[in-house]
């Protein structure tokens, strides 16, 4: 019998390879075949609606991760078994299934048996409608379909839901985004956009630093001390707090009434009071002379700003002469019964009573133009436009929530290529569906909700979400796990985790706040950094795991440099808990954790090793310091502490000749070391060009007789017994040739 791999109803079972997925699927569930394998699947109503919730079967027994809105902002991972664990707001699930064949029938069941494939069941945007999936307490598997607008309504989905499967989780879903991208035709796949020029540097955020009390000395004193400490940003990003703006709720004298700081609004486009007049002497300035002094004697490649993407937390001040043009309306949130049931959020609390002053969607491209060029002719490099899931809740009246998302990115998109080069654009709290596939050329995001230096309980669910985050995101944007702290009790942690996540690195340090130990372990020389080829996402056996409250199972991230692999483990047990999930006290495990890799946690490990690859890899320890030759599918035994991380760089072991084999393994005191590694070739030696300065380690099975460095021999290190071999890299120049000579 053959078995198609397109999803199927058959018998009131939704069958994906011969495998049932769903049963009880009622009659008024469609599905029609994509491409490639896939197939979408919806419903149909007799009633019209703005807002359907369909029933799509029931979900039961299988392994699965989702992501979901847990607050209106940000996704999060869960991990269950049946669909009355899948919340409201689920954007993504991914299930664990077997292939069954003659042979299966006769083995006994168990975790690790059969052909594993995946099943994605990815809701997605359906004309003017978003789709979301939630499960019920009889494990009926639902999905939601809502405009936003009560005037926009349907009473079918036909494309709400898309199915696809796969051997390889992450293949299933770079090609099904592909598929997705190229069918709906909203949104761009990452290999189709143009990445920001900053995220290969190393950045500072004002945020942490002064949250809005940012001005231009604090900038000045935060860049001075890191030059003092000899290591520069190269990229700055002003965040909130230099915009003009009012709280029109605020009562001279009085103390301000809690909420309503999220209901100030935008009155101008320029800069404020405290961009105008320099703190120390009194005299006047402005926004241009700052940056142009900074990035004179800071050495600042890029300098980006922020700002809402409804202009403020409250949108623009209607009654402002200054944007009347833009025909701003006060209009009050309205936000769906997924956010409502999941987590409340107090910003948008505050917004639903006092209102949002919102530009009209057709003035949208005229006011992010004029702000933006204003900022260009200011030295600005590029904007952080923030708050951008606010504008879901206010599509009424607009076509609805899909339409409105769609005309502010497409104007953002416009005012960004006009005005900037490089497409210097972040995107923040814009997790929603409706941008995500709205995104035809923002090329980066954030990938989790903030980092909070005030919150221990936090760091954990932090490094978690963003690298289950980037699962999806990471195919549509470079995901951004945000600044951290370099002085800080989790700053190994964050900065590891930063530095194998293929992710911009940039901290939020306040003045002389800085650790440069940790900074030098991320931070090359020129103020550049090392960055993984792909989105960190957790490996293939810790997709289906809790890394958080489970109590047993330790955090896998992988990522692939040019020439090796990395995977940085964590133990993120016992140090907070997920929103919405109750932990029994018996799995909050805060002592030590024990778990394995390998090197075939590497996904795509064989694309780089080459020809003459042995099968065996060097694996370097960054916090140990030691390296160990490891065949490419043995497991190795890791124990870690609660907060403690160990990064493995791993490079496959190649054969020179009959006698000698070599692998490079990159600057050794740095989180990412093999990211140092730009080329390695055989021929009578080993020519290797590395990037950086410092301690260069290579794993060699016999003792060369001379290394040379810029053609000039240079004194090595070597240890028979781990095959360790070091040179020292200590020029000033970005890249060098080191010649191996046996």
């Amino acid at each position: 019998m053959t078995i198609t791999a397109v999803p199927v109803i058959k018998n009131g079972c939704l069958m994906v390879r011969g495998k049932v997925v769903l049963t009880g699927v009622p009659d008024n569930v469609v599905i029609t075949p994509s491409s490639s394998g896939s197939a979408f699947v919806g419903a149909t109503s007799p009633s019209l609606s703005s807002h359907h919730v369909f029933n799509l079967g029931t979900l039961e027994n299988y392994r699965f991760m989702c992501l979901f809105i847990a607050k209106i902002w940000w996704m999060i991972p869960r991990v269950g078994r049946s669909a009355s664990e899948i919340p409201m707001e689920t954007q993504m699930l991914l299930l664990e299934a077997e292939e069954e064949s003659a042979l299966d029938l006769l083995q006994e069941e168990s975790e690790t048996s059969g052909n594993k494939f995946y099943v994605l069941v990815l809701p997605v945007l359906d004309g003017a409608f978003r789709t979301t999936l939630q499960g019920t307490k009889s494990n009926e598997l639902h999905f939601c379909s809502e405009s936003g607008d009560p005037n926009v309504q349907t009473s079918q989905a036909l494309e709400g839901v898309f199915v696809n499967s796969g051997d390889n989780p992450f293949e299933l879903l770079k090609d099904s985004i592909k598929i997705l991208a190229k069918h709906k035709g909203t949104f761009s796949h990452l290999d189709n956009k143009k990445s920001p020029a900053h995220i290969d540097w190393f950045g500072w955020c004002t945020w942490d630093a002064f949250y809005t009390d940012v001005t231009p000395n604090g900038i000045k004193d935060g860049l001075q001390s890191f030059k003092e400490g000899g290591i520069s940003p190269k990229y700055l990003i002003i965040d909130d707090g230099w915009q003009e703006t009012e709280n029109e709720f605020k009562k001279e004298g009085e103390p301000i009434i809690e909420g309503t700081q999220f209901a100030t609004r935008l009155t101008d486009i320029k800069e404020n009071s405290k961009f105008k007049i320099s703190e120390s002497d009194g005299s006047a300035t402005n926004l241009k002379e700052l940056i142009h002094q900074i990035k004179e004697n800071y050495g600042l490649k890029y300098v980006y700003m922020w700002h809402a993407l409804a202009g403020y937390w409250g949108g623009v001040q209607p009654a402002s002469e200054a944007l009347k043009k833009y025909n701003p309306k006060l209009q009050y949130p309205v936000q769906s019964p997924g956010n409502v049931g999941n987590i409340t959020d107090i910003a948008m609390d505050s917004l639903e009573k006092y209102g949002v002053g919102v530009v009209d969607p057709e003035k949208a491209f005229d006011f992010y133009n004029d702000m933006h060029s204003y900022l260009a002719s200011s030295g600005v490099d590029g904007v952080k436009v923030d708050v951008q899931n606010l504008i879901e809740t206010l599509g009424a009246g607009h076509g609805g929530r899909v339409s409105i998302t769609k005309q502010y990115h497409e104007a953002l998109d416009e005012s960004i290529e006009k005005n900037f080069t490089d497409n210097n654009l972040i995107c923040c709290m814009c997790h929603n569906s409706d941008s995500i596939f709205s995104s035809k050329k923002s090329a980066t995001a954030r990938a989790s909700e903030d980092f909070m230096p005030n919150e221990p309980t936090f760091q954990t669910l932090h490094i978690a979400s963003v690298s289950f985050n980037s699962l999806l995101l990471g195919e549509v944007v470079v995901p951004d796990w945000d600044m951290f702290h370099s002085n800080h009790s989790t700053a190994e942690f964050h900065g590891a985790a930063r530095a194998i996540g293929g992710c911009p690195v940039y901290v939020s340090d306040k003045p002389g706040k800085h650790d440069f130990k940790i900074l030098k372990k991320l931070v090359l020389h020129d103020g550049s950094i090392f960055r993984a080829r792909y989105a960190g996402r957790p490996t293939r056996d810790c997709l289906f795991v809790d890394p958080v409250m489970d109590g047993k199972s330790l955090l896998k991230i992988w990522n692939l440099n040019k020439i090796t692999g990395v995977v940085g483990v964590f133990n993120c047990q016992g140090a907070g808990t997920w929103p919405m999930k109750q932990a029994p006290e018996s799995t909050q495990n805060t002592g030590p954790i024990s778990g394995r890799f390998s090197p075939l946690d590497v996904e795509y490990l064989e694309d780089i090793a080459g020809e003459t690859w042995t099968e065996d890899c060097a694996v370097y320890a960054f916090n140990s310091g030691t390296l160990s030759r490891v065949p490419k599918n043995r497991a190795v035994r890791v124990s870690l502490g609660v907060l403690e991380c160990e990064i493995f760089t791993i490079s496959p072991i190649k054969m020179l000749n009959e006698e000698i084999q070599f692998a490079p393994i990159g600057l050794i005191n740095m989180y990412n070391s093999g990211g140092a590694v730009e080329d390695c070739t055989f021929g009578e030696t080993v020519t290797i060009k590395a990037r950086g300065r410092g301690l260069f380690g290579a794993y060699s099975s016999k003792k060369p007789r001379f290394c040379k460095v810029e053609k000039k021999d240079e004194e090595f290190t070597y240890s028979s017994d781990s095959g360790l071999l070091t040179v020292d890299l200590q020029s000033d120049s970005s890249f060098k040739e080191i010649e191996i000579v046996y």
